[in-house]
């Protein structure tokens, strides 16, 4: 039997289990679900917050075609601060993402002093800035605010632990759960916060 979109009923049920096959991998990319979700801000007009562009110095380029340019050396221009930037409620938002698989603490070897540097600076000048931390073998996001992060990185600069416990994070941070269009709505727990 055809619908009228000319699906046969076999393609629905197939469509079904692919999307609960997508669901079931939730955890598979945090990159990917932020930028869903800041897709569904932006279409809902809720907020404007991208990924920034990584600045690349392109060094070699092979042109086998015309139409088909393949870069074969570039490198990193400067060190990039964060991962996203944007504006919501007339506020400058700036986060890190960061993903790991360890259970039991996140280690601070994953960010960056320019980093740090970067996030004080933009508390300073009054913005919201964060670390959105996935443990992706337990499947949960967690919104860290960078005053907390602060307090941590400056203990493991003067010799103290290189990581943040799981269980501090989960006391510390904002546990986000999984949405269909928002899947990381990490904009909900910016409104606790902040306004």
């Amino acid at each position: 039997m055809n619908y009228p979109n000319g699906r046969k009923n076999g393609d629905l049920y197939k469509q079904k289990k692919l999307y609960s096959h997508q669901f079931g991998n939730r955890g598979m990319s945090l990159e990917k679900d932020i930028n869903d979700t800041n897709a569904y801000y932006l279409e809902a007009k809720k907020a404007v917050i991208h990924k920034k562009p990584t600045p690349v110095q392109i060094v070699k380029v092979n042109y086998p075609k015309r139409s088909a340019a393949v870069i074969t050396e570039a490198y990193f221009k400067q060190a990039s601060t964060t991962d996203y930037n944007g504006v919501y409620r007339e506020k400058y938002i700036d986060f890190e993402a960061k993903e790991t698989k360890n259970k039991t603490l996140f280690p601070l070897a994953n960010i960056h002093d320019h980093q740090v540097d970067h996030m004080q600076a933009v508390v300073a000048q009054g913005g919201i800035t964060f670390l959105l931390i996935r443990f992706s073998v337990l499947d949960e996001t967690y919104l860290f605010p960078a005053e907390r992060l602060f307090t941590h990185w400056d203990a493991h600069l003067k010799g103290d632990k290189k990581s943040i416990a799981y269980k501090t994070i989960k006391q510390q941070g904002y546990f986000i759960p999984f949405q269909y269009k928002a899947r990381v709505d990490y904009l909900t727990i910016i409104d606790k916060l902040y306004f």
